[in-house]
């Protein structure tokens, strides 16, 4: 990755963190997450590595769910990392490290499972990110992605101009032909649809207004995965 962009990303998250976003994730991406973790049917020895780990909502999740397992949230801010080691110092069983997607810092075939939830349309080289993902699952793991912000769904193309870090706006097939270019088999796809209440009225700056969010929360969250 380069530098530049690597350093606007880590900065701009670490401001996120500063301002609390982190511990908020959990309530605006758990409609989407909880059926994929459904999907992915852990087994409580699995190994199971949350890039874009943010202030580890989701990492303490799958601690709980892995007990005899052992889960690392990852991600490039410091801060956000911070937040989430002192968030978490309950579990024995997870871990997190400052990284980048494009050099995970951990060994190879390792995890049993990889999932990322809203943090890959950020990466600055995603072929490399996912074949990085590839080189620390162990064989016949499988990587789990699941995308907010994708070509598919018109009712968000507009946060790339509110985003003040560059972002990827691929279609589905683009995203899965990324994973089958890394090696990946039995690459699929498909959506998940937020069915979590909205507004009457949305007073936020990321959608035009609750109509728009409505529609963008029933064409639902892009879910991309295959295996190793």
């Amino acid at each position: 990755m380069p530098l530049d962009s690597r350093d606007s990303l880590r900065e701009e998250f670490d401001r996120w963190a500063e301002a609390g976003r982190g511990e908020g994730m959990e309530q605006e991406h758990l409609p989407i997450t909880l059926p994929v973790l459904e999907k992915m049917r852990l087994a409580p020895t699995d190994n199971v590595l949350d890039v874009g780990c943010g202030a580890g909502w989701l990492s303490r999740r799958l601690a709980k769910l892995v007990p005899e397992g052992r889960v690392v949230g990852m991600d490039i801010s410091d801060e956000m990392i911070r937040h989430a080691r002192r968030a978490s110092l309950d579990f024995g069983n997870l871990m997190f490290v400052t990284g980048e997607v494009a050099e995970i810092p951990w060994q190879p075939h390792f995890f049993s499972h990889v999932i990322s939830v809203e943090s890959s349309f950020y990466w600055p080289d995603l072929a490399a990110g996912i074949k990085d993902i590839l080189r620390v699952l162990h064989d016949g793991g499988s990587a789990w992605i699941v995308i907010n912000y994708y070509r598919d769904n018109p009712h968000c193309h507009q946060w790339g101009d509110l985003l003040a870090v560059p972002t990827r706006l691929l279609s589905s097939e683009e995203w899965a032909e990324l994973f089958r270019s890394a090696g990946f088999s039995n690459v699929a796809h498909e959506r998940i649809v937020d069915g979590s209440p909205s507004p009457d009225v949305y007073t936020g700056r990321w959608f035009r207004d609750a109509a728009q969010l409505r529609a963008f929360k029933s064409e639902g969250a892009l879910l991309v995965c295959g295996t190793k």
